[in-house]
């Protein structure tokens, strides 16, 4: 399905939601676009096409060995044949001639015991025998037949026993689960919807035994098969009700609503999120998206919400409880009534902001925000858990299956959300994501008089945060820059004083003599007058 992110908002065309065969009924990403109807169709297909394919294989493997087989006999001569006779024979004749001795020797008090160990040694043998041909007989069985309709006769006979529905005894001891109070809270509610069932209520009864059971054999396959023999069930049952017993629609969707609830309370902790499958790999990934996309806006997703009135912030509160509340339940069912809930009061906070009913292109982006701002638990396992055991009409019509279409995009929209999306560039994209900034929240002053003081100052003390985080980031960036400055001019004038020295070399010359002193002693100079005296001259 593909999403379209325009200045107005994010949307999405209708018809993309449908099934892409044209079928009319609501598709899946799960399910490749398709309808559970559809896909299973397709999956059919290709499974068949996979057994033709491996069985065809297997058939030209056999015939290969075959003929290898045959020539490596035809090589031999007849003296390995009669050898191996001969030694067939001589082994013979050795086990006879022992049994002969130990006849001989074994005391007769001990004949019988062993006789009667002997005789019960083949008995065994032979029941091991007999129950390796059961077990093979039902294996085929299973791959061959309905899983519904496999049951031996003695459990069919415990089954069909009305008292058993109304006295609610526990069920068979081959299926080990855990009781707990949901679990025998949703057998007392199926016996009681039974009652009111009369003749088709038996074999109701009798159809979900027979598959716990079933499935408790099947817990070693792939998750994939585990669903497909429960949608297989599920439209057996739907069916037989309405071919066989004539029930009518409305009663055929109410009985299937109490058949989904009764299994799958008990099947819930061995098919939801099991180790076989990377759901919960998938729940990281997910989790860890929607965390790192926490700085996401309203009007960046062009969300027609206004959360300063209080009657929106409460649906959106409500909104988010019953998204996160989808965890918490056991049934698909009920998973995709927190999932309808969540959507009606999304509905109903776009109407009471714009007073005027919503649309499907509000509704989408106000969907994905409230998925960012819950970041609901194990999303992506719950989504995967409704798609494989849910009942599938619920997926193909209604407003369930609408809106549970609608998460799935949103869920999808999330993993691909991008700058473009956002209508911002891919700098500040980048930089939201990497935690250096954050959006420019609300200024305090354009809040309402209404609105709490401590989120007035909260945001506040956001916008004050960021305001520092910029200073500090263009702090860091100068300081960068001036000791980048400091290197290149440390360098350059290196480089000159280089030059310099290069161009003009000093010379150091050697140190002079000193001159001789006036006064010195001089030899010469001996005969030199005396120096003139002052004369003074009185008058």
């Amino acid at each position: 399905m593909s999403l379209k992110s325009e200045r107005r908002g994010i949307h999405v065309d209708q018809s993309e939601l449908l099934c892409k065969k044209g079928c009319g009924y609501y598709g899946n990403p799960a399910w490749q676009g398709f309808c559970s109807k559809c896909w299973r169709e397709e999956y059919h297909k290709a499974r068949q096409k996979q057994i033709q394919d491996d069985w065809e294989l297997a058939e030209r493997l056999q015939r290969e060995e075959e003929e290898a087989y045959a020539s490596s006999q035809s090589t031999q001569g007849a003296q390995s044949l009669t050898f191996s006779k001969f030694e067939e024979k001589k082994t013979n004749e050795k086990t006879r001639k022992v049994t002969t001795v130990k006849k001989f020797f074994s005391a007769s008090s001990r004949t019988g015991a062993k006789k009667v160990a002997q005789e019960r040694n083949l008995k065994q043998g032979q029941l091991g025998r007999e129950r390796n041909a059961d077990n093979i007989l039902r294996d085929l069985k299973e791959i061959f037949t309905p899983s519904w309709e496999l049951a031996s006769p003695t459990e069919e006979l415990f089954l069909i026993f009305p008292a058993e529905i109304h006295e609610a005894k526990a069920p068979s001891p081959s299926i080990n689960r855990q009781v707990s109070i949901e679990t025998d809270r949703a057998s007392k509610e199926f016996i009681e919807f039974l009652k009111t069932c009369h003749k088709s209520g038996q074999d109701i009864y009798k159809q979900c035994k027979m598959f716990l059971e079933a499935m408790h054999h099947k817990r070693e396959l792939s998750i994939e098969e585990q669903s497909e023999c429960a949608q297989d069930f599920y439209q057996n049952v739907a069916e037989k009700l309405q071919t066989r017993w004539k029930v009518s629609p409305e009663k055929v969707e109410k009985a299937m609503d109490q058949i989904e609830k009764y299994i799958m309370t008990r099947l819930y902790k061995y098919v939801f999120c099991p180790e076989t499958t990377d759901d919960e790999k998938k729940d990281l990934v997910v989790q860890k998206r929607i965390r790192a996309l926490h700085w996401v806006t309203p009007q960046m997703l062009c969300v027609p919400v206004n959360e300063d009135i209080p009657e929106v912030s409460d649906m959106v509160v409500k909104a988010i409880t019953d998204i996160i509340e989808m965890d918490s339940k056991r049934v698909p069912r009920d998973k995709l009534a927190c999932i309808t809930q969540c959507s009606k009061h999304i509905f109903n906070a776009i109407k009471i902001t714009k007073n005027e009913p919503a649309s499907a292109d509000d509704f989408l982006p106000t969907l994905i925000y409230i998925v960012l701002k819950g970041n609901p638990p194990r999303l992506q396992s719950n989504i995967q858990y409704i798609t494989r055991f849910c009942n599938p009409s619920r997926l193909m019509t209604g407003e369930d299956g609408y809106y549970f279409t609608n998460l799935c995009c949103a869920v999808a929209f999330i993993e691909k959300l991008d700058a473009q999306s956002l209508n911002l560039s891919q700098e500040d994209f980048d930089r939201y994501m990497s935690g250096q900034t954050s959006p420019k929240k609300q200024e305090a002053e354009n809040w309402s008089s209404d609105v709490c003081l401590g989120v007035k100052q909260v945001y506040k003390n956001l916008d004050l945060l960021s305001q520092l985080n910029e200073r500090q980031e263009r702090i860091v960036s100068e300081a960068k820059k001036l000791e980048k400055d400091l290197i290149d001019w440390t360098d350059g004038i290196t480089k000159e004083v280089q030059d310099i020295v290069e161009k003009y070399p000093l010379e150091i010359k050697p140190k002079n003599q000193p001159l001789a002193a006036i006064d010195s002693e001089n030899v010469e100079n001996d005969k030199l007058p005396p120096p003139l005296q002052p004369q003074v001259y009185a008058g």
